[in-house]
């Protein structure tokens, strides 16, 4: 059974061996430049300058890092619909599952040699992809500090090989129910696409209760509140070494309270540009700020991982009570 469901994949596992191949060369070689480039501008540091010489790392790789990041993320969808929706519909359209049915595998086997053959390819590839990926934006992943930046979160360690196990048996429960290819691929994008919206932004942020950090506002923080981030900078400032930062609340003054429309705030409002920063971080104010800890970033994979893992595994026992049914 799994010789046969080889013969019958075997096509799809070239195409994707040789796209793993071509990315593969991508990455090492734009890895080794930009670690080549890392070193040459860490080799210019002087003292406490690091940070903005090291800045332009981020410019110079980050967007061809980016690209690579969103193909990562639709490499399961891909697989969830090329390898997945037509693995169990492709037999039941041209009706050649019966042939087998009336040999000596059963229903179930036969389901659980392509589900396994097909899934743990799937994962193998997006893991392999995943891990080359990793390597090779690790210098600019450093510097960025960015790691749980949805894109960055998504694209890099195991979280995406949870993925891959999930769009691969979505994909097959689609067909096993609809029973054809096209609306089987055309679910299976919808779902995944939507997960791959909601989990980010609704789920990933209650994975563990946040903490609250107070930051104090001082006059670098002020001259960068437009770069203020949610994923590790706040104005230049770090915070706790790279975290999540959910939220950020108002300017407050030591009593806590928000100082945006008081007479002090003002004043300090309308001097120079020059002389803002220097007077509102002489109120000695700070920002509340809301947080997943950097060292969380682990523990989010993992239950994210086991998260479509276990998405997966409901999916595949869906499968095989529907495959005892009648499918004809």
């Amino acid at each position: 059974m799994t010789w046969l469901t080889w013969r019958q994949f075997r096509t799809q596992a070239f195409v994707g061996l040789g796209a793993l191949v071509a990315v593969a060369l991508y990455m090492v070689v734009i890895g080794l430049q930009s670690r080549d480039r890392y070193d040459q501008l860490h080799a210019q540091c002087d003292g406490g300058g690091c940070s903005k010489i090291l800045s332009s790392l981020t410019d110079d790789y980050g967007l061809a890092y980016d690209f690579a990041g969103y193909l990562l993320i639709a490499v399961p969808g891909i697989i969830g619909l090329f390898w997945g929706a037509p693995l169990i519909t492709r037999e039941l359209e041209a009706g050649t599952h019966r042939l087998v049915w009336n040999q000596s595998v059963t229903r179930t086997k036969w389901l659980a040699a392509k589900l396994g053959l097909v899934g743990l390819a799937g994962m193998a590839v997006t893991g392999l992809y995943s891990l080359l990926l990793t390597w090779s934006a690790s210098k600019v992943d450093l510097v960025a500090d960015n790691r749980f930046q949805p894109l960055v979160f998504a694209a890099r360690n195991i979280a995406p090989i949870g993925y891959a196990a999930f769009a691969v048996v979505l994909g097959t429960m689609t067909g096993l129910f609809l029973r054809r290819t096209v609306p089987a691929m055309a679910v299976t994008l919808v779902i995944f696409a939507v997960l791959q919206i909601v989990v980010p932004f609704a789920l990933r942020p209650n994975y563990a209760s946040p903490v609250t950090a107070k930051v104090p506002v001082t006059a670098e923080t002020i001259r960068n509140l437009s770069m203020i981030g949610h994923y590790g900078k706040i104005g230049g400032l770090t915070v706790g070494g790279g975290p999540w930062v959910v939220s950020t609340s108002a300017l407050l003054n030591s009593e806590g309270k928000e100082v945006g429309h008081t007479e002090w705030y003002q004043n300090c409002v309308n001097k120079g540009l020059e002389e803002i920063p220097g007077c509102l971080a002489a109120g000695k104010l700070h920002v509340q700020v809301t947080e997943q800890p950097a060292d969380r970033y682990w523990k989010f994979q993992w239950f994210e991982t086991a998260l479509f893992a276990g998405l997966a595994a409901l999916l595949a026992g869906l499968c095989f009570w529907r495959i005892r049914g009648p499918v004809n």
